[in-house]
């Protein structure tokens, strides 16, 4: 039976962009995220996609997947979209000036989704956590618990897929027994997918107290030693290919 994998889900694999170090993949990522929205459209804008299709390239993940990942937003941009170009104050009609802003907005959130598909199909949590931890040492001089709050961003990354795929079980299941959940007007089928919803949030609860009782019994305290090394002249130049890159986005 194939394996599939959830939007966002850890991916292994042997790409360029699985071998960068994690602490260049976390500063990247967020280098080229203020990049993408603050690149001026639509030059820049281009630059940054381009940009998002070389990392998907090297990645070797599918731009099906980040349409993927965007179908629980779906609704919520095409309203958006629609609420920017339509007119009802004054003169009624549709403005292309509203509608070229909304999808403007829209290209940029769709490839700030991309570079976050991209970062965590390659990058296992506890490697996120370690890299975070790494990154923040500094601030624990200030008494900030750097290994509890990249312990937490990690756990909260991992459980993402997590409850994608316990979205899917359930509702399978639901469906096993004779539930209707695609069928019917809009209220019958916000009370089927109850029978969702309730089952997922008893299920995240559970999760979450395992995980709490497994911690607690490994005598977890929130403090953490990395082991990363120095950052590989390969790693610097991806870093300095990303800056440079941000820099031609926010210059076109």
């Amino acid at each position: 039976m194939r394996r599939t994998f959830a939007p966002g889900a850890y991916r292994p694999g042997a790409t360029p962009v699985h071998g960068i170090d994690v602490r260049v993949k976390i500063v990247s990522l967020l280098v080229a995220s203020a990049a993408a929205f603050a690149a001026p459209a639509p030059r820049g804008l281009a630059v940054v996609a381009a940009g998002l299709l070389v990392a998907l390239a090297a990645s070797g993940t599918s731009p099906r997947r980040v349409l993927e990942a965007l179908r629980p937003a779906l609704v919520i941009l095409g309203v958006s979209l629609l609420a920017n170009g339509i007119v009802l104050v004054g003169q009624p009609g549709i403005s292309a000036e509203g509608l070229v802003r909304s999808a403007t907005a829209i290209a940029r959130i769709v490839v700030v989704v991309g570079l976050a598909l991209v970062f965590s199909s390659t990058t296992m949590p506890p490697a996120i956590a370690d890299g975070m931890a790494a990154l923040m040492a500094p601030l624990a001089r200030l008494g900030v618990p750097v290994g509890g709050l990249s312990m937490a961003v990690s756990v909260a990354l991992r459980f993402i897929p997590l409850a994608s795929e316990e979205v899917e079980r359930i509702r399978c299941a639901q469906r096993a027994r004779g539930a209707r959940l695609d069928e019917g007007g809009v209220i019958r089928r916000l009370s089927g997918w109850g029978q969702v919803l309730v089952p997922l949030v008893v299920s995240l609860f559970r999760r979450a107290d395992e995980l709490a009782a497994a911690m607690e019994d490994r005598c977890f305290t929130g403090e953490q030693t990395s082991m990363r090394g120095r950052l590989s002249y390969g790693d610097v130049a991806v870093l300095l290919g990303v800056v440079a890159w941000s820099a031609c986005a926010l210059l076109a």
